[in-house]
């Protein structure tokens, strides 16, 4: 009986329905009452009960392909005969529909001006992972388990797993070039990083960091300066104010805060600022001894610096916008403000 349904499909697949005769035998022959599926179907019942199950699914296989070609081949039919087979004739000389042109993210066009000027300056771009490990994010940095500085950074865990995290910096792509590689480095590190923090105009769960590297033999604190003042100026021009203060960060010994002039309130002050006229944009500092040497490199023969910025601060001063939450919010009203793609 198998071989039966498998020659009747090859029927019913080859069966030509060209018109409302071929339509109307097609139906006579196989999807009608008194047609070939249905003497099949009653020729079920005298089947091994052991092997029903198999025969039956495959006349239903058969009747659905029939019932699927009955049905293109009347509704094709039924549109021929509306006289809507043919489209309409194009009309060439009206005129056409404007394409409308999308516009970069302002976090995109920032982003890529970061790279541009730390570029001729011989920083290439380096990535890594988002979900990483407690050794990459935190203790080949400095930071021992259960040390006060790991609450500096409200962390994501995955999975209720300690030992596994939404990066909190991109400082774990610093963790792994110099693992993989030797000195020297000259590399930025662009990416989203992730902290347990309340969402207001000032702070966000998700948001981007650029951290930067440099080690080599003879790397110093002038260098640092020296970078990140040419980045500055670059950047927010040449009038720009620039001050380092000192600080605190595990991986890093000296630290120090970068602060430029607050360019939304010119230092009178804002919610921005803090009303002090300053606005930090980002943390730097010379590579701890320990940092290297978990790294597999003698902090002996080579030292370096680091440096770590959010590209949301960057955004935030150059085009006057004063709530972190519209960069996420993908409100169109507000993208369109940063022109068309060039």
């Amino acid at each position: 009986m198998l071989e039966k349904i498998r020659e009747i499909f090859a029927q019913v697949d080859t069966a030509p329905i060209e018109s409302a005769e071929q339509l109307e035998q097609f139906r006579l022959a196989y999807v009608g009452r008194k047609g070939v599926i249905a003497d099949l179907f009653e020729g079920l019942k005298t089947a091994p009960p052991e092997d029903r199950r198999a025969i039956g699914a495959e006349l239903n296989n058969l009747k659905n392909l029939a019932l699927n070609k009955f049905a293109e081949g009347r509704d094709r039919l039924e549109t021929l005969q509306a006289g809507v087979a043919q489209p309409a004739p194009v009309d060439l000389t009206l005129p056409g529909y404007p394409n409308e042109v999308g516009a970069m993210h302002p976090l995109s066009i920032v982003r890529a001006r970061i790279v541009e000027i730390f570029g001729r300056i011989g920083f290439n771009v380096s990535d890594g992972p988002e979900i990483e490990d407690d050794w990459h994010n935190f203790t080949a940095l400095n930071f021992p388990p259960n040390h006060p500085a790991r609450e500096m950074q409200d962390t994501f865990f995955i999975e209720k797993n300690p030992d596994v995290v939404l990066r909190t910096h991109t400082s774990n792509v610093q963790v792994r070039l110099m693992e993989n590689g030797k000195p020297p480095f000259r590399s930025i590190m662009p990416g989203r990083v992730y902290r347990n923090e309340a969402i207001s105009a000032r702070a966000h769960c998700m948001f981007h960091q650029v951290e930067g590297l440099y080690v080599d033999r003879n790397v110093s604190f002038v260098d640092l300066k020296q970078t990140l003042y040419h980045f500055s100026r670059e950047m927010f021009g040449k009038d720009i104010k620039i001050r380092f203060r000192p600080s605190f960060f595990p991986f890093t010994e000296p630290s120090a805060e970068i602060d430029i002039n607050c360019l939304i309130c010119k230092g009178s002050g804002c919610n921005i600022c803090k009303h002090t006229g300053w606005v930090e944009i980002g943390g730097s500092g010379m590579v701890d001894p320990s940092v290297l040497q978990n790294c597999g490199i003698d902090p002996e023969e080579f030292t370096g610096f680091a440096f770590g910025m959010g590209l949301e601060r960057m955004a935030n001063l150059l085009y006057v916008i004063r709530d972190l939450r519209l960069f996420t919010e993908n409100d169109i009203r507000f993208l369109r403000q940063f022109g068309p793609v060039s």
